[in-house]
């Protein structure tokens, strides 16, 4: 563990990154400019888009898979026809159930929602 806080740190609402040091493989990285570019996503836009891959795509990832996606957003914009983006979510949303992710979700289905459930193969009617 590192003495000090990594002078480029700021804080951010990504659960499960250490908060206040960036790892050797990662600063090896920077150092020797292994990137093309580099694309800061602003937590609030990282809680927008995975929120919106849950409810649009049913892609349950968490806030950092949000920002993953956002800068594949972003490289959409600028990319040539026919291109192919890839963007990896490696992580699932169900341990950030307490996080600003789910704030002003509701714990329980509507009826709306329940009819969905329902209308889903395999769905059994408890």
């Amino acid at each position: 563990m590192p003495a000090a806080s990594h002078p480029a740190f700021e804080p951010h609402p990504i659960q499960g990154w250490t908060p206040d040091f960036i790892p050797r493989v990662l600063q090896e990285a920077i150092d020797k400019a292994y990137y093309d570019e580099l694309i800061s996503i602003a937590g609030a836009e990282a809680v927008k888009w995975a929120k919106a891959l849950a409810q649009k795509e049913g892609i349950f990832t968490g806030i950092s898979g949000g920002a993953t996606f956002s800068v594949a957003m972003r490289i959409t914009d600028k990319a040539a026809p026919g291109s192919v983006i890839l963007a990896m979510l490696p992580d699932t949303g169900e341990r950030y159930l307490t996080a600003p992710l789910f704030e002003g979700i509701p714990e329980d289905m509507d009826d709306e929602e329940r009819a969905i459930s329902r209308s889903t193969p395999g769905y059994q009617t408890p």
